[in-house]
């Protein structure tokens, strides 16, 4: 090993993977939801928030747009 290094002519290292970090966010999500994924995330040895960003991931790569009964979340009325 020499005693001294000349480190004036090195380039600076960019990782690669840098482009693809991903970004952390909140957001609120049903109990039943996260239950789900979690289950989910044991059978398939995944942790559930990646799970999470690839259902998402898929749903956006596909430019799928809702279309479930929205109905059936609000409450029902009561009849009189």
């Amino acid at each position: 090993m020499r005693k001294q290094y000349d480190f004036t002519k090195m380039k600076k290292a960019e990782p690669k993977y840098v482009k693809r970090l991903k970004e952390p966010v909140t957001i609120r999500l049903d109990p039943a939801v996260i239950v789900y994924f979690k289950g989910l995330a044991e059978k398939t040895d995944l942790p559930y928030q990646s799970l999470v960003n690839y259902v998402l991931r898929d749903y956006a790569l596909h430019g799928l747009s809702p279309t479930a009964n929205w109905d059936g979340l609000k409450p029902k009325k009561k009849r009189a």
